[in-house]
């Protein structure tokens, strides 16, 4: 059995602990490898290396330090193929979501390669008779990144291209669930001769998060997961002082009115709520009609629905992979049986499928809940799996209440013909993250990750120019330089 290492100052090592998890195939169940839960001392080795490596890492011109990730770009590209496979055996996924998972990777890549304009600071001549004031822009040193299971080659590179081409070193902790995915990206950073300890790649679970959190040499720390999961970390790492952002977790409406085009809408909706089995913090999990839609959306999306084909992401033809392990599975069916039990009408059962050659597989196939009410479990708890929630509005306004009753605000979608309409709802619903006839309203590589709410803990999201923010500090310079001390010259 293929048993990880750890990856510290460019060489792979053995972590010091006894203790290994299964890397578990999601369709079959089958296992794939061991994944040490590394100890607080491994971490600790790494943190170490990292911060050897800033003092000579930071000195490393901008424009050096992006030779790096162009590099990186290219061997993502030539093992695109390969690395999409091990997403989709890892995680369960189908192979098309897992390339367009593996193409936003890239595109944050290509972001950061502009660091050398990004990071450029400001000044002003003369801010008194004689005296300059320009503020310049540093990197911070060693920095912590925790990876949730979902997206196993996407979040890390909302950070960490960033955080190296500012000049800080990192160390990753990707998913236990998923560290296949990232320990083959290491490999390719690897072969990019960028200098041992800039990277780190550290596998483990509860031990090595709070390691990270608790080392007083990790400056900052990224994190993606469940908001109480968040929360924990955001409040444990500004309690030493680090800067933090917190991506949690989600519970997404999307608002239909009347003068949507339906067969349009119908299809992203379903995309957006039933692709990668729902677990995917910008999945659609509540769907609000307004007015007369009501019947011929409910009509079209259980059609929808019960016509998604489900199997082995790998297999030609399946629109809808497994969820990532048995404990999910009866989560997401231990819910949906409260949605009943909370008066729900249930529309389409997705449970205990049977997936001809996977029966051992962790499926639950699309499910629809119609009528749950607003303040039940179905309604106000992050499902993670394939289940939509329908609820009805009389009016938008009516609609955008609820949409702003709740405690997430990561993403709120509009599906109309109405320019005025559209205006309305994004002024004025409270998410981060905005669609307009979009499903997924997944910004791109240049836009920040705009979590509201309980859906993030911080200040500074990741992408684009506030991960340039996140990482770096500012330092305000302010300077003059008399007329007799040049005149010697």
């Amino acid at each position: 059995m293929k048993q990880l290492r750890n990856y510290i100052a460019g060489e792979w090592h053995l972590s010091k602990t006894t203790d290994y998890l299964d890397v578990i195939n999601p369709a079959t169940n089958d296992v794939l490898a061991e994944v040490p839960l590394s100890l607080a001392s491994d971490l600790d080795q790494a943190v170490t290396m990292a911060s050897e490596a800033f003092t000579a890492w930071r000195r490393v011109p901008p424009t050096e330090r992006i030779q790096y990730l162009f590099k990186l770009k290219t061997l993502l590209e030539e093992h695109r193929d390969e690395i999409a496979k091990t997403i989709t055996v890892e995680c369960g996924k189908t192979l098309k979501e897992s390339e367009g998972e593996l193409q936003r990777a890239i595109e944050n890549v290509e972001v950061a390669c502009g660091i050398p304009i990004l990071m450029q600071g400001v000044n002003s001549e003369d801010i008194a008779q004689g005296i300059d004031e320009i503020m310049i822009r540093q990197p911070l040193g060693v920095v912590g990144i925790i990876a949730p299971f979902n997206f196993p080659a996407m979040i890390p590179f909302w950070f960490f291209p960033y955080a190296i081409a500012c000049g800080n070193t990192c160390i990753i902790k990707p998913s236990e669930k998923v560290p296949q995915t990232m320990q083959r990206i290491t490999e390719l950073i690897h072969q990019t001769g960028l200098p041992a300890g800039v990277v780190n790649l550290v596998h483990g679970s509860k031990t090595v998060v709070d390691a990270l959190l608790d080392h007083p040499t990790v400056k900052a720390i990224s994190f993606v997961g469940s908001s109480p999961v968040a929360r924990y970390i955001y409040s444990r790492a500004a309690e030493t002082g680090k800067r933090v952002q917190c991506q949690g977790g989600a519970k997404n409406p999307v608002v239909i009115l009347p003068d949507a085009d339906l067969e349009m809408t119908t299809r992203i909706v379903a995309d957006s709520a039933f692709g990668c089995a729902g677990q995917r913090c910008l999945a659609a999990s509540l769907a609000i009609t307004v007015g007369s839609v009501k019947a011929d959306f409910t009509d079209a999306m259980v059609s929808a629905a019960q016509q998604r084909v489900v199997g082995n992401g790998l297999d030609d033809g399946v629109q809808m992979g497994a969820v990532i392990n048995q404990g999910s599975c009866d989560r997401i069916q231990t819910l949906i049986q409260k949605g009943i039990d909370e008066g729900g009408n249930l529309l389409v059962d997705g449970r205990d499928p049977q997936i001809p050659g996977h029966e051992q597989g962790n499926f639950i196939r699309p499910t629809l809940l119609q009528d749950i009410p607003l303040q039940g479990d179905v309604a106000t708890t992050e499902i993670f799996g394939p289940v939509l929630g329908l609820l009805h509005a009389n009016t938008l306004d009516d609609a955008i209440t609820l949409v702003n009753q709740s405690r997430w605000g990561n993403m709120a979608c509009l599906f109309t013909n109405s320019g005025a309409a559209a205006r309305k709802f994004r002024y004025e619903a409270a998410a981060g993250n905005i669609g307009i006839n979009i499903g997924v309203a997944a910004p791109m590589a240049f836009f920040p990750f705009s979590g509201w709410k309980e859906s993030f803990y911080g200040d500074l999201h990741g992408q684009s120019q506030h991960a340039v923010e996140f990482f770096t500090q500012t330092k305000v310079v302010v300077e003059r330089w008399p007329k007799e001390w040049s005149r010697q010259f």
